[in-house]
């Protein structure tokens, strides 16, 4: 199976759901719309959890922005490289108030580093999180390496959840 086939997202959802529900003080999570080879969290968007928003992002010039999704399927539309994101309209959520990060990768390691794809957005974004705002590193297993071979402009994660 080549690293861009579809895995089965199911452990890494639950395993983010635990993670949740051991921290019933977060309650805007940054989520994202899956690439090929990156987990797709649509499931775990969608369970019942009262109090809880889920913020997804739009791609801004070299920024990301983020807004309140409550349906996935009717509020995520394709925008910038071919990545579902909030329809326009809405409502924008301000990075100090996201209480926890969903972070993509192409690979983790055990010291937090993270390999994005080269652009540098979700580096930006983070630099400008809460301090207090947990940064979650989310992928599948075979996406653990010993390292990232990080270097200072990048934001490490606080935990990174794998399935």
């Amino acid at each position: 199976m080549s690293l861009l086939e579809t895995r089965d997202s199911q452990p890494v959802c639950r395993a983010l759901d635990e993670c949740l529900s051991a921290r019933p003080e977060l309650r805007t999570i940054a989520v994202f719309s899956a690439l090929p080879g990156e987990p797709d969290l649509t499931e775990l968007t969608c369970l019942p959890r009262p109090g809880l928003r889920w913020v997804y992002p739009r791609v801004d010039g070299e920024h990301l922005t983020f807004h309140i999704v409550a349906d996935p399927a009717q509020d995520l539309i394709p925008g910038a490289f071919g990545i579902l994101e909030p329809a326009p309209g809405l409502t924008e959520v301000q990075p100090s108030e996201i209480d926890a990060f969903f972070c993509p990768g192409l690979a983790f390691d055990p010291q937090g580093g993270r390999l994005g794809r080269g652009r540098g957005f979700y580096d930006r974004l983070l630099a400008q999180a809460r301090p207090a705002a947990l940064k979650i590193g989310v992928c599948f297993a075979h996406q653990l390496v010993p390292n990232t071979h990080s270097e200072p402009h990048d934001i490490a994660m606080d935990i990174v959840i794998s399935g």
